[in-house]
């Protein structure tokens, strides 16, 4: 049941619009680099200094000291640029980006995320993802409905936040939801995903319209 995590990076791919500068940050959001549409000109910023990453290179093109900021080798389409993490840390919080997405443990219906750590487990640190949440217009999350059973959209983060009530929208294996007036609203279901599923998996407040279309790809 749902959708795969190719599949999450491929619905998000769609929130592109030519011209856009995007950041994706670590796990499910590196992989939309491979689901750019055709003949879109997006230029893909990566905090560690590099704008105009492209697609996963295959094992015949790997460059091991090409990598993004999450240490996968990665390729860059014509026309990319090299620079220290200060001046991409500059375009990051002057508000040069015009969309991020980034990976989540929670999400609640006011927009917070939760997405750095785990209390009692070992953390590297926050990383940029406070900075993307803050410098960003706007913010798209990837990430699992819920675990074992446990609904991640809640009400309420329980987790420490990354950031408050920054969140516009967010892309599970499960479902779109738009996030806005304090509630979650349904957008799409994931094909064979009925709403009753969605319902019964999220905590946070939901609005469901009266007709629910599929994801289209």
């Amino acid at each position: 049941m749902g959708l795969s995590r190719e599949q999450i990076a491929q619905r998000i791919a769609q929130e592109m619009k030519d011209g856009y500068y995007v950041n994706l940050g670590i796990g499910i959001p590196t992989l939309v680099a491979n689901y750019i549409p055709p003949g879109m000109q997006v230029m893909l910023q990566s905090e560690n200094g590099i704008l105009g990453m492209g697609e996963f290179p295959t094992d015949d093109n790997v460059d091991p000291d090409l990598i993004n900021a999450g240490k996968q080798t990665v390729t860059v389409v014509k026309g990319a640029v090299f620079f220290n993490s200060a001046d991409s840390f500059a375009m990051i919080r002057g508000g040069h980006v015009d969309l991020t997405v980034l990976g989540a443990f929670e999400v609640d219906q006011c927009g917070s995320i939760a997405s750095w750590m785990v209390p009692g487990k070992l953390v590297k640190g926050m990383g940029g993802a406070m900075d993307l949440v803050a410098g960003a217009q706007n913010i798209v999350v990837a990430m699992a409905h819920s675990n074992k059973g446990e609904s991640k959209i809640l009400t309420k983060c329980k987790l420490p936040l990354t950031g408050v009530s920054c969140i516009k929208k967010v892309v599970t294996d499960l479902a779109v939801l738009e996030i806005k007036d304090g509630a979650f609203h349904l957008l799409e279901r994931a094909p064979g995903v009925s709403v009753e599923q969605i319902v019964s998996l999220t905590e946070g407040k939901l609005i469901v319209p009266s007709h629910v279309p599929e994801m289209k790809f």
